[in-house]
């Protein structure tokens, strides 16, 4: 048996084990989210932006995502740069005012260790303006070392909902030689992310309401321009 296989399985089956309330929680505020026509905002850093992003312009997905993709928090313009650029305090402010939020909105924002500058203050930002936040992050690795932020508040302490990824700490589930491989945390982030929209998106249609899904753009006799159409003027990578 492969050992990432098998460290896989049992890393989803804790994370349903874990937290099926707040996966319950985070469905029906999506679920409501879609049926009132509100944005879902995604926001990650560095590998944790390939989560959010894992929602965006998707096949089989919701029309309805906004992911923050601003470049410099982006390792395709350097990993070490957008380490570094992730500590920052302030630069949050002005990301966010790129982007049209509205007060109905919902928040999923991605962060392993919960502890970086850019997430908790994006979360900050969200709070003040009474937009309901939804945390993915890896509770033993945030809880395992300090904040790097001046207020020493965690992703996790701003939340509404927070769904433990069950990362463990260093995010390698294999240990082979003495070093910790096999990473976990883009693995558990797509798996919840879906998850949880999937289910949100169940609930909506029992109500009633037409879902705004988006086909594969590589099926023949489907279109997404009516969809592209509605959002443009909302989203910002449109």
């Amino acid at each position: 048996m492969y050992k990432y296989f098998s460290a896989s399985k049992s890393l989803l089956n804790k994370i349903i084990e874990k937290n099926d309330l707040q996966i319950q929680k985070a469905s029906k505020l999506l679920s409501e989210c879609i049926c009132n026509d509100n944005l879902i905002h995604t926001f990650g850093t560095g590998h944790s932006h390939l989560i959010g992003l894992e929602l965006f312009v998707r096949a089989g997905g919701l029309a309805n995502v906004n992911s923050f993709l601003d470049s410099s928090l982006m390792t395709s313009e350097g990993a070490r740069r957008s380490g570094e650029i992730e500590r920052i305090e302030g630069f949050s402010k002005i990301i966010w005012d790129q982007h049209q939020i509205e007060k109905e909105d919902i928040f999923i924002i991605i962060s392993n260790s919960g502890r970086n500058a850019m997430p908790i203050e994006i979360a900050m930002l969200a709070k003040e303006r009474g937009l309901k936040i939804i945390a993915i992050t890896s509770i033993e690795q945030s809880k395992k070392y300090p904040s790097r932020h001046s207020s020493n508040k965690k992703l996790y302490d701003l939340a509404d909902i927070v769904i433990d990824n069950c990362v463990p700490s260093g995010d390698g589930m294999i240990n082979v030689g003495g070093n910790k491989i096999g990473a976990a945390s883009t693995l558990s982030g797509t798996f919840i992310v879906n998850l949880i929209s999937t289910e949100a998106m169940i609930l909506a249609d029992n109500k009633g309401i037409k879902l705004p899904i988006y086909y594969s753009q590589n099926i023949d006799g489907y279109s997404n321009e009516e969809l592209y159409d509605r959002y443009k003027k909302r989203i910002k990578h449109m």
